[in-house]
């Protein structure tokens, strides 16, 4: 585990300490039977928190999920209202880190996710026409109808996109940023792709999007996402002093991690399948079981007893 620059970290030797000499009563996690997830309504958060609570609740916890914005996700887990969030996007989300590590009051428990990435982009048609980078978009607004289409009101990347349309980069000035859910988005590219219509949209991967859709991500947008099409790191959040509390859980939270396959599976299961994330999860684990292995290293269920055969019996394994 490593300490973050900043965030508050538990120092490794503590967090090994409290976590290799676990016993069945530190597993009880007594003031744990509740684990509290923030979801910003983002598939693939539905997604791994879905996961995880799948392997919860097998191990003895209830998972209650929250469906709340990145900025009250933020202020809650600050309060010690939310325990986790699994969807802390690097560097989009860097103005909320910064925020939280000045007040105190969060820790990060690492990387639970390499190689995502998320900007804007158009579809291949579009870019076929000319447009492959955030400076050919000035030029063809009313093309594009002067608008940009981005996920939830309040999300940082809908923060980003504003500023640079008010601050009229790349020829922005007087655009319009469209907010909506991301299944309302994703709805209105459908939509406007059938009749070869143009627009730009956020897009990030994972997602079963970059399946549905022939897409091409922008370049030059690096001042606003980052390099690399704004590549991205996805962390896991924990609200203060939740890791000493709950040392069991916070040991099955720093082990989990997820590939952009398994993620993009999960997605598709829940958009295209209609699938309950739930059903979608155990699903999921059920076909590929082989991540368990290394989830539940040294992670009991709540009442001591072993992990990994606790959760392989519950899904049937």
């Amino acid at each position: 585990m490593k300490k973050s620059g900043l965030m508050k970290i538990m120092a490794i030797g503590v967090v090994a300490a409290g976590f290799c000499g676990a016993t069945p009563a530190m597993a009880a996690d007594a003031a744990c039977d509740t684990v509290v997830f923030s979801d910003p309504q983002w598939t693939d958060i539905t997604s791994t928190n879905a996961l995880t609570g799948v392997v919860l609740e097998a191990l003895g916890y209830e998972q209650k999920v929250e469906t709340i914005s990145v900025p009250v996700t933020f202020e809650m887990l600050g309060a010690g209202e939310v325990d986790v969030f699994q969807g802390n996007w690097m560097p989009a989300q860097q103005k909320f880190v910064t925020a939280a590590d000045e007040k105190g009051g969060i820790n990060n428990l690492g990387v639970n996710l390499k190689g995502a990435k998320f900007t804007l982009a158009v579809p291949e048609y579009v870019a076929a026409a000319g447009i492959k980078s955030f400076a050919d978009l000035g030029t063809h607004g009313d093309e594009f109808d002067h608008k940009i289409y981005g996920i939830e009101p309040g999300s940082p990347a809908n923060q980003l996109i504003q500023k640079m349309i008010d601050d009229g980069d790349f020829g922005l000035k007087g655009w319009e940023l469209v907010e909506s859910s991301e299944q309302a988005m994703l709805a209105q590219a459908k939509r406007l792709e059938r009749d070869q219509e143009w627009i730009v949209f956020l897009a990030w991967a994972p997602h079963p999007m970059n399946n549905q859709f022939d897409l091409t991500y922008l370049e030059g947008g690096d001042d606003y996402f980052g390099p690399n099409y704004g590549g991205a790191d996805v962390y896991t959040l924990v609200r203060d002093g939740f890791a000493d509390a709950c040392p069991n859980v916070g040991k099955l939270l720093d082990n989990v991690s997820f590939s952009l396959e398994m993620e993009n599976t999960m997605m598709g299961m829940i958009i295209d399948d209609g699938m309950a994330p739930n059903d979608a999860a155990t699903k999921l684990l059920k076909q590929d079981p082989s991540v368990l292995d290394a989830w539940l290293d040294g992670v009991m269920t709540k009442d001591g007893k072993d992990g990994l055969a606790a959760v392989k019996g519950a899904l049937g394994l």
